[in-house]
């Protein structure tokens, strides 16, 4: 039976983006001064303000923490907004859009595309291949559509899936079928590529895809989890999967 490749869709962070160490803590610390108005540098900051705002920085961290542990042990979904209102931040707080601002200005050196994305996603479409995205993210939509037209490859992506706005996470089966379903492919006749051996390669094998694993991710150890999965490929850069699928799509 061919299973020629039809879409090929792609993990987020760590793959689209290149991987980063990030110092998690300080992103809810950048959020927190904002909220209580705490200068970065300065010496002129009342105490019992600079501890309000780290004891709220402890109090979101953990609550995010326990989301992402939630999403690997029952794999269910988060989002931002619930994530900070179970950590009884006040949305309404005058000073919130503020720290939602340094939060993602924190954020932002990380999120660049990496320079091959474009002429890999141009190559597949080229192909007839569409061309599809399917993150674990507390991110909205709007965010994450917004980083691709900054970066100039929004035009470029066929359909594209975020956590925050389903019900569960990778490598739950139910999220691969939707983004195959959002493609418009069977799963036969869909890859998906990612740099985590559980959420990307037997996650989307659990129901029929091929997996591309991008091995370069140092993925801190609280963050994997051992599974007994190979990948059908592996891509070592980018441009590295259009030579795989050009492979697989000519004996088909």
């Amino acid at each position: 039976m061919s299973r020629r490749v039809e879409a090929v869709v792609f993990d987020w962070g760590g793959t689209l983006t290149p991987w980063h160490e990030v110092d998690l803590p300080e992103q809810w610390r950048v959020f927190a001064r904002e909220v209580h108005g705490v200068p970065v540098d300065s010496d002129d900051v009342a105490p019992e303000d600079l501890e309000e705002a780290q004891r709220l920085a402890e109090r979101i961290h953990a609550t995010e923490a326990a989301a992402w542990r939630r999403g690997q042990d029952s794999h269910a979904s988060a989002a931002l907004e619930t994530i900070l209102a179970e950590a009884g931040v006040d949305a309404e707080h005058d000073r919130h859009h503020l720290a939602l601002a340094a939060y993602r200005g924190f954020w932002e050196p990380h999120t660049h595309t990496d320079p091959q994305v474009r002429p890999l996603w141009e190559g597949l479409h080229e192909r007839g291949i569409k061309v599809g995205v399917l993150s674990n993210t507390i991110w909205s939509r709007d965010y994450h559509r917004g980083i691709f037209e900054r970066d100039g490859v929004l035009d470029l992506v066929d359909a594209d899936l975020y956590s925050s706005e389903l019900d569960h996470v990778k490598p739950h089966p139910a999220v691969f079928l939707a983004a195959c379903e959002a493609v418009g492919v069977e799963p036969e006749h869909a890859v998906y590529v990612g740099d985590r051996m559980f959420e990307d390669v037997h996650g989307p094998q659990q129901v029929g895809m091929r997996a591309i694993w991008i091995p370069h991710s140092d993925i801190p150890a609280t963050q994997r989890v051992e599974v007994d999965a190979v990948p059908d490929a592996r891509a070592h850069e980018l441009l590295d999967v259009l030579t795989v699928v050009d492979g697989w799509n000519a004996t088909d």
